[in-house]
């Protein structure tokens, strides 16, 4: 299956999507050896064709060679690179992919450095440089015209009228959302460059045929504005460098290539190889035009100028091998940073902004104490270190925090021992109120067999701990500190005005992946002796709300992840759920490629209708949950983030989960 990506037996075109496979490559290159040129130019589109790539990027001038100087001025090469640029358009429509090359033309007397599109064995338009250099290392303006001095919308070209100028996009009539604006080199380290018109044209991809040269610092420096530009105009960026080849007369050229998406770096060849090299990365169209939709900063803006759209056909190259790989980074914890040392800023930053969040309530109700339940997991213990974090930043005793441990019909020896200890290790007020009478004397008011482990008896003992908690807020003087997380919000995972309540929700903003990672985090950085110990054991504990009894030889009877499904996934389902608003097809396909390995695809399919069942369905506690602070791109709060009716139908996400779990035969 060409151009597939696999999932089982089964199948999703990258296309149906929204993905569209490109590359920026740097061919080998002889200065003014025009047919060696083309050949590497048309030896790089089959290997990048093979790849299953629609679309090719070259550098600038890669028909000639940048560096050719006053070798421009010869006829002979100006005509052997049209006569290239014919040969290689003739290839895109063998190959079955599109390119831009480019190449010095000449219109009216004035030579202008273009760069042409080439599909289906045509040449569909030519952009001019809008800025030329003219500084110690360059000297086009010597040779070139920019494209303000256009005579001409459209020139004669083997034969054929194309459409000639700089305001040029190409709008793929087979690729929804997909269109694609042209800038040359220089024009991207202008002051304003025209790739932001062109994005607020419509433009999703923007293409840069370059030949900077190398200095020292300057990649660096390339690689955060190609970057930075994505991130600007909210659209894949693909840029093209000059290869080593070029003359090193006086300077040197790298062969830097870059494809950025949404301030994202997707892919980026080696520099300095005689070789030709090549980026290769599967660009989200469709997750470019979401996050325009949602940006009211792009929708308010318009173009400085009008465009001219031309139509184009992006085809699925004839001799693709099949890539069962998505080519594009893809986590398993999209809400938790790759990199270790970005990652420890985060996770810095997130306590910052949690502690933060506590400390001003803190300070506007003019209150000193707090309370919270501790029960030896993970949520509670976030919480109970964010509250230190805040007390020592308003200079408040320790003591001020009352941590108070409920054991109840399902509690272990273990948690408790745990939620206790770290309390007493950190030097705040640990009061033990167990909950066990309580509840029965409920079951017996109520009329419930507490042999029965229904809804009614795991719920009773979670609304009864939040009344403690309240109640003895209202004893101190204080509020009671949430300590529920995203993940379970998510999921509605809470008993609401039970653990689903708080005065102040300090983890609402935090995934359950992330969760782990902070207690992690802190364990090793901020605690040290037996209190590190005790958290680490936390982190070691198995998950579950321990609302049922152990079994006679004292194990737990209920995980939480067994009963609602694995939060790496759900985690993951959430933040591609709702961060880029992709449908259940879609975010099937990504769960399969980041964990293949360690999940068959039929559970990822059962999970993920667990998740839209429940995400859908338990949004009223969602529209009830307390003040809490955001900490990521993905919060869940009724009052801006997440503003869903309670009472929304999931008829057509059913459906499609439906038609997924036949095409997979779950």
């Amino acid at each position: 299956m060409k151009g597939l990506c696999l999932m089982g037996d089964h199948a999703f075109p990258p296309a149906s999507l929204g993905y569209l496979r490109v590359a920026a490559v740097s061919p080998e290159l002889r200065v003014a050896d025009v047919r060696f040129n083309a050949r590497a130019i048309i030896s790089a589109l089959q290997g990048a064709a093979a790849h299953g790539c629609r679309l090719a990027l070259f550098p600038e001038l890669c028909l000639t060679g940048y560096s050719c100087a006053d070798l421009f001025g010869q006829a002979l090469l100006r005509e052997a690179a049209l006569a290239a640029l014919v040969e290689v358009a003739e290839a895109t429509a063998r190959l079955g992919i599109a390119a831009v090359v480019g190449l010095p033309f000449e219109v009216g007397g004035r030579l202008f450095n273009c760069a042409a599109f080439l599909a289906e064995g045509q040449v569909l338009g030519l952009v001019p440089k809008s800025f030329l250099p003219n500084s110690n290392e360059y000297y086009e303006a010597r040779w070139f015209t920019p494209a303000g001095r256009a005579p001409a919308p459209a020139v004669a070209l083997a034969g054929a009228e194309v459409p000639f100028g700089a305001d040029l996009l190409f709008a793929a009539d087979n690729l929804p959302g997909c269109t694609v604006g042209i800038e040359v080199c220089e024009d991207l380290w202008s002051v304003s460059p025209p790739s932001q018109d062109m994005a607020l044209a419509g433009a999703t991809l923007l293409l840069n045929p370059s030949a900077g040269d190398e200095l020292l610092g300057k990649v660096d420096y390339r690689r955060a504005l190609v970057c930075q530009q994505s991130g600007r105009c909210l659209a894949a960026y693909l840029y093209a460098g000059a290869g080593a080849g070029e003359s090193t007369t006086d300077v040197v050229y790298s062969g830097h290539s870059l494809i950025a998406e949404n301030s994202t770096l997707l892919a980026e060849t080696a520099r300095f190889r005689f070789s030709t090299e090549m980026a290769l990365a599967d660009v989200d169209v469709e997750r470019l035009v979401h996050e325009r939709l949602r940006n009211s900063s792009f929708s308010a803006a318009t173009p400085r100028q009008a465009h001219r759209v031309v139509g184009c056909h992006l085809p699925e190259p004839a001799t693709a091998r099949a890539e069962p790989v998505l080519l594009r980074p893809l986590s398993q914890t999209p809400f938790v940073a790759a990199d270790p040392a970005q990652r420890a800023e985060h996770l810095r930053e997130i306590l910052r902004i949690q502690s933060t969040g506590l400390a001003k309530r803190l300070r506007h109700i003019g209150a000193e104490r707090v309370t919270l339940g501790v029960s030896g997991g993970l949520d509670s213990t976030l919480a109970l270190l964010v509250t230190l974090r805040a007390f020592d930043a308003l200079g408040l005793a320790r003591s001020g925090i009352v941590a108070i441990s409920m054991p109840g019909l399902g509690t272990t020896a273990r948690t408790r021992a745990n939620a206790e200890r770290l309390a007493e290790l950190l030097g705040v007020t640990l009061r033990r109120i167990p909950i066990d009478a309580a509840v029965r004397q409920h079951f017996a008011d109520i009329d419930h067999d507490e042999a029965q482990h229904d809804l009614t008896y795991e719920n009773a003992q979670a609304r009864e701990r939040t009344q403690i908690l309240m109640d003895v807020a209202n004893q101190v003087g204080g509020l009671v500190v949430g300590t529920g997380d995203l993940s379970e919000l998510a999921l509605g995972w809470a008993t609401y005005n039970g653990d689903h309540m708080s005065m102040y929700h300090i983890n609402a903003g935090v995934p359950k992946t992330l969760v782990r990672y902070l207690v992690e985090w802190a364990a090793e950085h901020e605690l040290a002796g037996e209190a590190a110990e005790v958290v680490r054991d936390i982190c070691a504990t198995p998950i579950t709300p321990e609302l049922l009894p152990p079994d006679a030889d004292g194990a737990l009877q209920q995980e939480t992840e067994l009963t609602i499904g694995p939060y790496a996934l759900h985690d993951f389902f959430l933040y591609y759920t709702v961060r880029h608003q992709f449908a259940p097809r879609k975010v099937l396909f990504l769960a399969q490629q980041a964990f293949g390995d360690a999940y068959a695809p039929a559970d990822i399919l059962r999970w993920l209708a667990v998740f839209y069942r429940r995400f859908i369905g338990q949004q009223f506690k969602r529209s009830a949950m307390p003040d809490g602070p955001k900490v990521g791109s993905v919060a869940l709060s009724p009052r801006g983030d997440w503003r869903m009716p309670s009472d929304a139908s999931n008829a057509l996400w059913v459906e499609e989960l439906e038609q997924l779990k036949r095409e997979f035969g779950s």
